[in-house]
């Protein structure tokens, strides 16, 4: 486990090169650019996490949490406060419950998000990382919008060896979770997971699918936890908070998947996020492989942005 956490430990850093060249190579220059901190230092500070997608909220808390630390510990020199900005950015990213209650019981994953952020391909994904821990999985093609998700949906089941529920394209989406919940029930699956419509263009659409599909869930499958994921695409920076803030006035978010890390230099856009919304990104994605869907962890996540391997890859043991 160790060994596979310092795998993917690596493969988050290579990952997040982009993001690191946007916001910590800025820092390192501003730290050992002044001599001083002074409120111009603050300034310089400010337009870099903020420029990195950090966002606003979260930066002025950063930058508040970061000069009562300077004030309380009498720093004078810039270069001692990198260590107090790792920590402060860790801090905003607190979010009150990370669990995973999906894997402990019988549950019902709704999965929504826009069209091309990686929502089915992230469904594929963890379908395959559920069924590695001896789950059995069902697939319910429920975005019956998109010509291809069935089909591309369908590819994923059989490379993740999953089953998998689908209806004609166009048909109605709570139509194929009632499906797929009677299939659940009949083959004492532990998770069904359900890839979901999210066109955000007309809300009250999809708020009322929404509805139908949390109606059939309670009547028909109440005894199954339900959890619903958000997924968003890092490469779109500010524009990811906006979605997770639209879907989260439609449905009850557990959770967010965040995809594109790799190719991205808005990876601050994760700090945002758990800071703003108070909702916990559980997944993210480095690649194209199933294994490049991780369980996020914030500490990890930040370490990995600043290349602190040591202190990284411990926690990553402990946090496991």
């Amino acid at each position: 486990m160790a060994e596979e956490k310092k795998g993917f430990f690596k493969r988050l850093v290579s990952g997040l090169t982009k993001t690191r060249d946007n916001i910590v190579k800025g820092f390192d220059s501003l730290f050992s650019g002044y001599s001083s901190i002074d409120d111009d230092f603050y300034e310089e500070l400010e337009e870099i996490l903020i420029m990195g997608d950090i966002g606003i909220n979260a930066t002025t808390a950063i930058l508040e949490n970061l000069k009562t630390q300077v004030e309380e510990k009498h720093i004078k020199d810039p270069m001692e406060c990198k260590e107090l900005l790792i920590d402060s950015i860790k801090e905003q990213m607190y979010v009150d419950s990370t669990d995973y209650e999906f894997e402990n019981r019988k549950s019902v994953i709704l999965v929504i998000g826009v069209n091309g952020v990686g929502k089915t391909t992230s469904v594929g994904k963890l379908a395959g990382k559920l069924k590695d821990q001896g789950k059995r999985v069902i697939l319910a093609a429920a975005d019956t919008f998109r010509a291809a998700a069935g089909e591309q949906l369908t590819q994923w089941a059989n490379r993740a060896g999953v089953d998998i529920i689908g209806g004609q394209s166009g048909a109605d989406p709570a139509s194929v979770v009632y499906d797929a919940v009677a299939a659940a029930k009949a083959r004492n699956a532990d998770v069904l997971i359900c890839d979901t419509a999210g066109r955000l263009h007309n809300k009250k659409n999809l708020m009322e699918e929404l509805r139908k599909i949390y109606r059939i869930l309670e009547k028909e499958y109440p005894e199954a936890y339900l959890e619903t994921l958000v997924v968003l695409d890092g490469t779109t920076g500010q524009n990811a908070l906006v979605q997770a803030r639209q879907f989260a006035e439609v449905a009850n978010v557990n959770g967010i998947i965040l995809t594109k890390l790799d190719g991205t230099a808005k990876g601050g856009i994760a700090v945002a996020i758990q800071s703003e919304l108070d909702i916990p990104v559980k997944y993210i994605g480095v690649g194209e492989s199933i294994d490049d869907l991780q369980k996020f962890d914030a500490n990890e996540f930040v370490n990995a942005l600043f290349n602190v391997d040591e202190r990284a890859l411990s926690n990553g043991e402990d946090n496991e």
